[in-house]
């Protein structure tokens, strides 16, 4: 045989050895129908448990709102419960950041609900911020009056408007 071809044939059972090692065996189990099913490990299972834990505190983060009154930027009570949960939950999570976002209803000139809807979200942000949360995780918007999450022109609609919200953006 020539050189060649033993250096090819030589690569390739190399290759097959390598690839061989490197694929390791599931651990099987046997279940009670005595048919078999991967076993979990517990690497697996923390891993599971640490994704669930993040869905549930996403959840909790971007689920509850906070809502203002007419015309005005000041934390509610029941809004200062709902931005503690989320306080500890960010604590907890420093690798979750979060847009707040202010809303405001149709009422008032496009421009004073801009400014408005800042207020609002720099009112549920400094909030946040004084509860121990890392400035470095919270960015924030207005919208003012342009994303309405109720349509309507009547005070119903209006309050569900006067809202600040939260988005996960990483």
């Amino acid at each position: 045989m020539n050189t060649a071809k033993r250096f090819g044939l030589v690569l390739t059972l190399a290759l097959v050895l390598a690839t061989g090692f490197g694929c390791a065996k599931k651990q099987v189990a046997a279940t009670p129908e005595g048919t078999s099913a991967p076993m979990a490990t517990e690497d697996d299972a923390a891993r599971r448990a640490q994704l669930e834990a993040l869905a549930r505190a996403q959840q909790i983060i971007t689920d509850a709102k906070v809502y203002f009154d007419f015309d005005k930027f000041d934390l509610k009570a029941e809004s200062k419960e709902v931005l503690k949960q989320k306080a500890d939950v960010l604590k907890k999570f420093p690798s979750i950041r979060v847009l707040v976002e202010g809303h405001c209803d149709e009422r008032g000139t496009q421009e004073y609900n801009l400014a408005l809807g800042e207020r609002r979200a720099r009112a549920a942000y400094e909030y946040l911020v004084m509860s121990g949360v890392n400035a470095g995780q919270l960015e924030m918007i207005s919208y003012g009056e342009e994303r309405p999450a109720v349509d309507g022109h009547n005070e119903a609609a209006w309050s569900k408007n006067r809202r600040g919200e939260f988005k996960i953006i990483k």
